[in-house]
């Protein structure tokens, strides 16, 4: 109890501040993402460093459809060095997916979807991967994944506002834009993270993610 209390103190109050807020035992994380897909609102709490649990709700603009699930995550390994640290999490859900437009054969249906999560960074550089399987029956089945890297053009203390020069590519092989490109600008303050950007389709992105 003795290390843990002392590593929660180190990340908490170290001049050392990386890419984005650090979640911590029994801290709740809001956030919400909006891009040329979906749009989400994801609410968990995390009752020790090491996974969350808490709700997600998505919106699907080309197939018209939301999702409402319990959603878990677990970080499976960190690896913290003096100048970097890594993250690798699995990411898991289940609830039902609603159909508000007739285009299907059920206006209900239970569903569930499964990924992986992995990032590394420093102070300097940030490179993140993610993917992810949807599966609701007949409605909709897809794979879908994205990589992620970013620079800091300056590095700033602990409390500062941080800025990241981000390039995303996201695919998903069953939308008409298979791939996309977004080149976007992330900030954040203490516990707040926003991300503003566009991607090659004219599409805005935009998310924003609070710890408390």
């Amino acid at each position: 109890m003795l290390i843990k209390l002392i590593f929660l103190f180190i990340i908490i109050f170290s001049n050392v501040s990386f890419a984005r807020p650090v979640s911590y035992p029994e801290g709740w994380t809001w956030m919400t993402k909006n891009n040329s897909e979906l749009n989400t609102m994801h609410i968990h709490y995390s009752p020790t460093f090491r996974y969350s649990l808490g709700y997600r709700a998505e919106y699907s603009k080309a197939e018209e459809y939301s999702v409402h699930a319990l959603h878990y995550n677990q970080l499976i390994k960190r690896w913290n060095r003096r100048h970097s640290q890594a993250n690798f999490y699995t990411k898991k859900g289940i609830g039902v997916l609603f159909t508000d437009f007739g285009n299907y054969e059920s206006k209900k249906k239970y569903t569930g979807y499964i990924g992986i999560s992995s990032d590394w960074e420093t102070r300097r550089y940030f490179i993140s991967y993610e993917n992810r399987y949807f599966h609701s029956g007949k409605i909709n089945n897809y794979f879908s994944q994205k990589a992620q890297i970013g620079i800091a053009p300056y590095i700033g203390n602990y409390g500062d506002l941080h800025t990241w020069l981000m390039f995303k590519t996201d695919h998903n092989p069953e939308t008409t834009n298979a791939l996309t490109y977004t080149p976007l600008l992330r900030f954040f303050y203490k516990t707040h993270l926003v991300e503003i950007g566009a991607n090659n389709k004219n599409k805005v992105l935009f998310n924003w993610t609070i710890r408390f």
